[in-house]
Formats: structure tokens, sequence, C-alpha cells
């Protein structure tokens, strides 16, 4: 069967000499690995096939084969600022090693893939990013099941591992301080537009992130630490 379909590269697997398994998040079907040509002649475009390129393909599918046949390939909409910007190139870096990690299912899910397709162009074109690792995070919890509730009266802090705002400390011991949970409930309704948002001092905008990526690993299973957040810090400060 024949899909033509948008789709964002996650990651890209050098597989013959004139083809690369791309494994990629498309928009009628979910997240799939292809079968891409590359090469001068009606091949894919090395471009194209760079992490979170945002391309269009024509896929053939078949019941019997894991991988899917790409017939064509080209690039939907190319970065502007990201692929000259280097604090912006190593955000996409964050961005695609969450993306990679946390994005699973051969099924098509049109709301999840509208949010990453807003994500990357925010990450592309907002003129201030210095908040946008903890507004993304925010904000694909809640595609993936888990986003905080906003706090009620006298709930001062936030337990990671429940998921809400709660009254003093847990028990369990994760939970955030208030000053990190003010942060994060002043967060909740911010959107890729209206960046960057509440004024976060930058310790604990790193200490933010660092708890939020412990809430994602306490929420996704098989997540792990990641690589990039230790680079992200050192470059948006």
């Amino acid at each position: 069967m024949l899909h033509t379909t948008r789709a964002v590269v996650l990651k890209t697997i050098r597989h013959g000499d004139n083809t690369v398994i791309v494994k990629a998040f498309a928009e009628q079907l979910g997240v799939r690995s292809f079968l891409v040509r590359t090469g001068k002649k009606k091949g894919a475009s090395a471009a194209s096939l760079q992490p979170l390129s945002r391309v269009e393909l024509v896929a053939d599918e078949h019941a019997e084969r894991d991988l899917i046949m790409v017939r064509e390939l080209r690039m939907e909409r190319p970065f502007l600022a990201v692929t000259f910007d280097p604090v912006r190139a190593t955000l996409a870096l964050f961005v695609q090693e969450v993306l990679y990690k946390v994005l699973h299912g051969e099924a098509a899910d049109p709301d999840l893939y509208a949010f990453v397709e807003e994500a990357l162009e925010a990450m592309d074109t907002v003129p201030d990013i210095r908040n946008f690792p903890l507004v993304f995070l925010v904000r694909l919890s809640g595609h993936l099941g888990f986003r905080p509730s906003p706090p009620g009266l006298g709930q001062d802090r936030f337990d990671l591992r429940e998921g809400e705002f709660v009254r003093g400390a847990a028990p369990h011991g994760h939970t955030l301080g208030p000053v990190l949970s003010q942060h994060l409930a002043a967060l909740l309704p911010i959107e890729f537009a209206s960046l960057p948002g509440p004024l976060i001092p930058t310790a604990q905008r790193r200490e933010l992130l660092d708890h939020l990526l412990l809430y994602f690993r306490m929420h996704v299973e098989g997540l792990g630490e990641l690589r990039s957040p230790a680079v992200l810090q050192q470059v948006l400060g």
C-alpha cells in the first residue's frame, strides 16, 4: 500500500552503499523504519536525512516486510536559524534525543505529530529559547499522558513520582522545593508562541531541567540517562 505522508526524521543508519535505514515519526504511520535510497540519481539528499528534518515521503508498505520502502523523499521545510546558530543546533540535539527515546508505536497520532511540528518550528524561530527545553518537556508530558495539573490552594511542592502538586514534602523524597515548584507552575500555561515565559534564574532553570528529566525517567519506561542535556546546560547558560 502506498502512503504519501509528512514525517520527522529521528535517526539515520547506514545500510549499504546507496541505502540508509531511517527511523522517522510519520504523520500517517507513526514511528516506523524506512529504507531510503541515497546517491546522485533519484536518491534522497543528505540534508533531508539529518535528524529532525521535516520531510514528505511516498512509502510502499507491505505487511510481510519490517522495513517500509521509500519511493520518494523530499525536504518539506528546511531549518533556517538552527543550521547557522550553534546554540539552536545544540538544542536540536537535545530535542532529537528526547523524541528518539520517547516516541514509540506504529499508529498515527495526529495531535502528537502536530505538537512535534510546532515544537520544531518554534525551536527554529522564537527569539528567546532559554526556557524552550522546559516548555518542550512540560508540553510533551501532556501528549505522553503525565502532564502536571496546576496546583491547588496551599499545594506548594510538586511530587515527581505521583505527578501532582502537593502540600508539603512527600515521604519518598522525590518532591521539588517550593521555589522550583512555583517556577514549574508558572510554566504550565506557556505556549511556544509566548516564550520566553517567566523569568527563571540560570541556576534554577538548570536544576528544574534536571528534575523534569528525572520526572520523565520515572514515567517513561526505559528512558535512561540522556547525553545531550549536559552540553545544552553549558550552551544555554
